[in-house]
Formats: C-alpha cells, sequence, structure tokens
C-alpha cells in the first residue's frame, strides 16, 4: 500500500469507500452507469473502480485516473 517514498497512496476514507461499494456487488445492489441506470454490476474491478470514483467525490485522498 504504501510506495517507497513514504506515505499512503489511497487514504483510509477511499478504502472503506471501495469496501462498501464491493459489499454492494455481493448483495447486488451495485449498479453501473449515471444515477445508477446501468445494469447490476458483476465485475469486481468495475465495483473497485465505483468505490475509487466514489471516494474522489467526496474528497477523499486517492490518486487522479489514468490517462489513456
Amino acid at each position: 500500500m504504501a510506495s517507497k517514498t513514504g506515505g499512503r497512496k489511497y487514504g483510509k476514507a477511499a478504502g472503506k469507500s471501495v469496501e462498501r461499494a464491493m459489499r454492494r456487488k455481493k448483495r447486488g445492489t451495485l449498479k453501473s452507469g449515471k444515477g445508477g441506470k446501468g445494469g447490476t454490476v458483476k465485475s469486481r474491478k468495475q465495483a473497485i473502480a465505483i468505490g475509487l470514483s466514489e471516494a474522489r467525490k467526496k474528497g477523499a485522498k486517492v490518486p487522479s485516473k489514468r490517462s489513456s
């Protein structure tokens, strides 16, 4: 979790947000898309991405998205 230069890449709040998203995925209540209009999320990676996105909106310590 910590980089060689020290410090955490992701804040504790970000981890909590991802954890919450994973629980919602497990229950089958996690939806993708704007306002949850998309389908139910099945992918673990997608659940993590949604959790990090929510953490970002709340202002948690999350590195910015990688540009492709």
